[in-house]
């Protein structure tokens, strides 16, 4: 075969509109509304850390002038006293209370809020799926100080049954034993933070359950599968990181909620073995109960233990997104 009639099959040429954009999109925008917007979008981005960064500085500095004249062990002393000459506090017992009541929160709110996402998304008739998912919404419109009035007036008087219930049968371990005292502990707390972050945990399940392709839902029923087998091989893998993102949402509030645990709980500076007897602290309930009268150094004390749960919510985070980044390939982000 001759090798000079041999002929090479060349892409075909890009329509003159189409190398005019792809030559725009090469040099960056330049219609005056696309750099506007360029320049809006990154000047929020910079904004943004530039706004976290001051907040960090802010707390590290005026933490740094508290735990200088700290003459306790500020990660392990269980005592918070800034009047004394010299002063003495610690966050072990805010730290603690802060963390199991958030984790008892996510235990409960989880799996419920992914049953009834669930149950909106692929269960109910579209009749009953609206107003379930409206009251839903509205529970999540509902301020702090509302759920933690009812937390003290109603759920506080009727835990007595479920508290006794619990230390007849488990009392043996010693994580629900009850002495008979009242139900302002960190069980109560943390049934309470997990009605307030059940609503925001639904919702964004939700949306990411409605997310998934028809056509992976229709191959699994083609293939015979039953509703709960599509539930699990199509659904939740596809909706395993936004189910991840909504939990740490959830989570992040309730580390940081403030006026319902102090409605509800009964601080006091020590570490209690049981879930079910009063005692124990977290770090925004002790911030809002003790700011008021605190002295110039004791706020400093508390804007210490404010950097303590502001890396904490900065660790959660991160730790969220590293898991999102390792399961992408299993979510419906590559779909």
């Amino acid at each position: 075969m001759d090798i000079s009639t041999m002929t090479t099959d060349a892409p075909p040429p890009l329509p003159e509109p189409a190398v005019a954009e792809q030559k725009r999109t090469a040099r960056g925008a330049t219609r005056p509304g696309d750099r506007v917007f360029l320049g809006l979008s990154r000047g929020s981005g910079i904004l943004l850390l530039v706004i976290m960064a001051a907040i960090a500085v802010f707390l590290a500095y005026r933490a740094s002038l508290a735990i200088s004249k700290d003459h306790g062990n500020f990660l392990t002393a269980f005592e918070w006293n800034t009047n004394l000459q010299p002063p003495v506090f610690g966050i072990a017992v805010l730290a603690f209370g802060t963390i199991v009541s958030s984790i008892v929160a996510m235990v409960i709110a989880v799996p419920v809020a992914v049953a009834i996402a669930l149950f909106i998304t692929h269960y109910a008739p579209r009749r009953l799926a609206g107003p379930v998912a409206y009251v839903i919404d509205l529970l999540a419109a509902v301020p702090s100080i509302v759920y933690g009035l009812w937390g003290a007036l109603i759920l506080v008087p009727h835990m007595s049954g479920l508290f006794g219930w619990l230390d007849r049968y488990l009392g043996w371990t010693g994580l629900f034993s009850w002495d008979g005292g009242p139900a302002r502990s960190m069980l109560t707390v943390g049934i309470l933070l997990a009605i307030m972050i059940l609503p925001i945990i639904t919702n964004v399940s939700r949306e990411v359950f409605r997310q998934v392709p028809q056509m992976h839902e229709e191959a699994a029923l083609a293939l015979g599968a039953t509703r709960w087998e599509v539930v699990r091989m199509a659904v939740l893998p596809f909706g395993r990181s936004g189910v991840i993102s909504a939990s740490m949402l959830g989570l992040g509030r309730a580390l940081g909620e403030t006026m319902a645990v102090a409605t509800v709980l009964s601080p006091t500076f020590d570490i209690q073995a049981s879930l079910l007897n009063p005692g124990g602290g977290t770090f925004a309930q002790n911030i809002a109960s003790k700011f008021s009268e605190a002295t110039e150094y004791g706020r400093d004390a508390l804007i210490a233990s404010g950097l303590v749960l502001f890396v904490i919510t900065l660790l959660v985070n991160g730790a969220a997104r590293a898991i999102i980044a390792r399961r992408k390939e299993y979510s419906g982000a590559n779909a």
